[in-house]
């Protein structure tokens, strides 16, 4: 049996259609760029390459700071650098995971302007959450000490539940973005430093892990690239989605792949380095 479709709403949905018929295919990219079309179709279809090239950028320097990383742990060099105390790697460390949440938030932007559905959030969801526990497994072995038990995957997958419920704010999000900016230099206590409370940030001591991204103050910068990008897709859409040069094309093609590049580099990292000393043995 057909569902009955009111004859406005036929007709609305034919005039969304219709720019993507008449304009073709070149044409329509185009408008895309310049952010002129702005149909359900073409939304759901406009690829953002510069946000992919910003998320391609912060993965390849991820890359970077993990291989230093890797190296200085299989004893390359001496004296070994201090990861967690020397600023050379503590800052490094920090714009990295910013570039990430910031990505992250704006991603999720994005995906609410093409309409995206809560079962088609759940799905993609379901693979950062999936990947974090492999992190977890994987750390466990490798670390056994100091496995990842809450690391940026863990935080990702938590954060994007929270920013998904809070987007409707939209404008109000920048004051709590501040707020939970702010929160952990302001007041911290005790009672957090427990490991099953250790995840929301306010803690008097870092626990003993290998990556630990907790809710505070890290909510707060996926926050702030989600109001940022709904600021942008609402009123510089054009700047946003425009295209990048061709030079920076292999690192928007490689942001697209974020998830699966950031499980599959450490392996490959590790293993060279396992393969190297054992040639050189």
């Amino acid at each position: 049996m057909r569902r009955f479709v009111p004859p406005a709403r036929r007709r609305a949905l034919r005039t969304c259609r219709r720019p993507a018929l008449r304009l073709g295919r070149a044409a329509l990219q185009r408008r895309l760029r310049e952010g002129v079309v702005t149909s359900p179709l073409a939304i759901r279809g406009q690829r953002f390459d510069r946000l992919d090239a910003l998320r391609g950028l912060a993965i390849v320097w991820m890359a970077a700071y993990h291989f230093a990383f890797d190296l200085n742990h299989y004893g390359f060099f001496q004296p070994p650098y201090r990861f967690f105390h020397d600023p050379l790697w503590t800052v490094q460390r920090t714009m990295i995971l910013s570039g990430f949440l910031l990505c992250a938030g704006a991603a999720l932007a994005v995906a609410l302007d093409a309409g995206q559905s809560w079962p088609r959030f759940w799905r993609r969801w379901a693979q950062v959450a999936g990947c974090a526990l492999l992190v977890s497994i994987g750390s466990s072995f490798m670390f056994p000490k100091s496995w990842i038990f809450f690391g940026v995957l863990h935080g990702i997958a938590l954060m994007l539940i929270l920013a998904r419920l809070l987007a409707p704010l939209r404008g109000g999000l920048w004051p709590l973005a501040a707020a939970c900016i702010m929160l952990p230099a302001l007041w911290r206590h005790p009672v957090f430093d427990v490991p099953w409370l250790a995840w929301i940030g306010l803690v008097t001591r870092k626990p003993i892990t290998e990556d630990w991204v907790p809710v505070l103050p890290w909510f707060g910068v996926m926050l702030a690239g989600l109001a940022g990008a709904q600021w942008l897709l609402a009123h510089r859409r054009a700047a946003f989605a425009g295209p990048v040069p061709g030079v920076l094309q292999p690192l928007a093609v490689l942001g697209r792949w974020s998830l699966s590049f950031y499980m599959l580099h450490q392996p490959i990292l590790i293993g060279l380095i396992l393969a190297y000393l054992k040639i050189t043995g």
